[in-house]
């Protein structure tokens, strides 16, 4: 349910505007005057404001300043009954994403109210591209062994369902990649992608960063923060390293399969959310049940279906073309004419033992790029890959 903040010193406007849009099933608070908005606005969480600009004390345009000077996000729609063409394009440089003239319009009010979650949505999808681009830039699932054709397979015929996946593998074999794949094939591409490693989050904080807090739900939550089951619905949520999730989380990960619903740490209230959900683990997650440490129920709503990816010893068939693939993906980043292998050195490369598989692959042909020459040899793939992972 999306949440909006009517900022206006008129009460019946404030009541007015409540109306329309809770019976348009959205959340609605209200603040009488800009000094109070604003502060509601740096606390809390709004998916829209809405703001009168003509107020005593401190007006609209001083409170659309103050948000962006604080870094709030949020898209404001600038409200007047004294609106002309100068006001609103003025509020508009300033940083508004609409103005609206009193008498309030509910076709208007409506219109921009969907225009302006668009922006929402397309700002979060922004900062999740931001961090995964270098990471995924041109990287499609490289590979002709008949494993990772299976895999190839399974992802087209997965995808367009919203069936839950659990992939298997061991660290590095690129399990992201294959949620990532099945989530951009899918029905729900245009909706934000969002990752969350349980190993990498303490278990004190994964409830808040799964489930998100209201402010004051502990010392540190000074505003309301949503959940990554929230920012991930409609599209997909990916759940990497699920084996490590604690007791607490996977007792309330199960309840939000289950119902479709969470609450934040801190709060009462239920919240309906949309994601399909892709787990991944390189543990045995069937041992981890009989030794106590993962619950059964949980897997089995995890793991509609398994996907499991192969190492890279498996596979090593695929590491000429896994070489010349990174080979040319790190000479681009590094901005150095582009390489290449002599015959020899790719069969050293499949004979070298990949306990890192696919991620020590690629760490390793950019130390080779970086100190070899421009023909690389077997030599430097002896001298320069880690004598720890030879055969």
């Amino acid at each position: 349910m999306s949440k909006i903040l009517v900022v206006d010193d008129e009460r019946a406007i404030r009541r007015a505007l409540r109306e329309i849009l809770e019976f348009e099933e959205f959340e609605v608070d209200e603040a009488e005057n800009g000094k109070q908005g604003l502060d509601k606005a740096k606390a809390e969480t709004y998916d829209i404001i809405f703001c009168d600009i003509k107020m005593p004390e401190m007006d609209g345009m001083e409170v659309l300043e103050g948000l962006i000077k604080a870094k709030v996000e949020t898209p404001v729609i600038m409200i007047s009954g004294h609106g002309n063409i100068e006001t609103a394009v003025q509020a508009i440089k300033k940083g508004a994403f609409d103005f609206i003239e009193k008498p309030l319009d509910l076709n208007r009010i409506l219109v921009t109210i969907r225009n302006a979650k668009d922006k929402t949505v397309l700002i979060e999808e922004k900062k999740v591209l931001r961090k995964t681009v270098k990471k995924f830039k041109g990287s499609s699932i490289i590979g002709e062994t008949e494993g990772i054709i299976k895999i190839k397979e399974m992802i087209e015929k997965v995808a367009p369902s919203d069936a839950r996946v659990l992939v298997t593998g061991e660290n590095g074999t690129g399990k992201e990649l294959v949620a990532r794949s099945l989530h951009d094939l899918s029905e729900r591409k245009g909706q934000p992608f969002i990752e969350v490693n349980c190993a990498a989050i303490p278990a004190e904080l994964i409830e808040s960063e799964l489930f998100g807090h209201e402010k004051g739900a502990f010392t540190s939550a000074v505003k309301q923060k949503k959940g990554k089951f929230e920012l991930a619905s409609g599209g997909t949520l990916f759940l990497d390293e699920i084996g490590d999730m604690s007791a607490s989380a996977q007792a309330k990960v199960l309840r939000a399969l289950q119902e479709n619903v969470i609450q934040r740490v801190g709060g009462e209230k239920d919240i309906k959310v949309n994601a399909r959900v892709i787990a991944a683990t390189n543990k045995n997650l069937r041992n981890e049940i009989d030794e106590g440490n993962f619950r059964e129920d949980l897997y089995h709503r995890l793991a509609v279906i398994l996907l499991h990816v192969p190492s890279l010893n498996d596979r090593r068939d695929d590491i000429p073309l896994l070489a010349n693939h990174f080979l040319t993906m790190v000479c681009a980043e590094h901005g150095v004419a582009r390489k290449s292998f002599d015959d020899a050195a790719l069969l050293a490369l499949q004979k070298t033992n990949w306990t890192g598989n696919i991620r020590e692959l690629r760490n390793i042909i950019e130390r080779l790029i970086i100190l070899g020459g421009d023909v690389i040899t077997a030599d430097e793939v002896v001298m320069f890959a880690n004598p720890g992972a030879k055969a």
